[in-house]
């Protein structure tokens, strides 16, 4: 049996992935913010899910709840970051700009972090950072959100330098969902919005794959290209 820890598991994609994953036979670890969510997770799952309380802004003790999970799995096979949050914010609110960098830029690199390092000390492991289809493009609509996702996205490209560079037995895969019907999912006229269930599933099926890339839904791929080539002017009207 492999094991895997979520960070982020209790809503939204991290949710519906642990719930993939166990009925795969996984062994799954899953953290969250919130106590009774977690709880709910674990009576539901008739306590083979793991769960532990973590909110990845507070940096200075997350290396001491991530070390207590990869102590009670003893071995991990995979860590998926979901943690994130997101809001609409044109009038550039600072205490929204401000928790958006605290939690999608501060927090999630020091997962990064820590994650990379044990699996280099393990020496094998598969990290999966889900950013997201805004990392490719400033969205006026959510600038701390779309810069965040694509720092994450960067990251994440950079650590798989590293493994290719020093030939690590370490898989590294960027998710970039489009639109999932999750509470991140947020604005007016919406397109393509999958189900948590098939984005989860895809997700799962590309982590088996050891993708570098995986857009959610497949057919945002198109989208990406298209954004990935499309003029400034253009996204200035969006």
């Amino acid at each position: 049996m492999k094991n895997a820890i979520i960070i982020g598991g209790t809503s939204g994609i991290g949710k519906s992935l642990s719930e993939v994953l166990t009925t795969n036979n996984w062994k799954v670890a899953i953290t969250g913010r919130r106590e009774k969510l977690l709880k709910e997770i674990k009576e539901s799952s008739n306590n083979k899910i793991l769960t532990l309380q973590h909110d990845i802004t507070e940096i200075d003790i997350s290396d001491i709840k991530m070390e207590s999970l990869f102590k009670k799995l003893e071995s991990v096979n995979l860590v998926v970051v979901s943690s994130g949050i997101s809001d609409l914010n044109q009038e550039l609110e600072w205490q929204i700009e401000n928790e958006i960098i605290k939690t999608n830029v501060n927090g999630i690199a020091k997962i990064y972090e820590f994650v990379f390092s044990k699996f280099k000390k393990q020496g094998y492991g598969h990290l999966v950072g889900i950013s997201s289809i805004a990392s490719l493009r400033g969205n006026r609509h959510c600038p701390s959100y779309s810069a965040s996702k694509a720092f994450q996205a960067n990251y994440l490209e950079a650590l798989r330098c590293i493994v290719k560079n020093e030939r690590l037995n370490i898989k590294i895969t960027d998710v970039q969902p489009g639109f999932v019907n999750t509470v991140m999912a947020k604005g007016d006229g919406l397109f393509w919005v999958a189900p948590v269930k098939k984005a989860s599933t895809q997700i799962y099926a590309g982590i088996l794959k050891e993708k570098r890339k995986i857009y959610i839904t497949k057919r945002w791929r198109l989208i990406a290209w298209t954004m990935k080539i499309a003029p400034s002017w253009v996204l200035e009207k969006l």
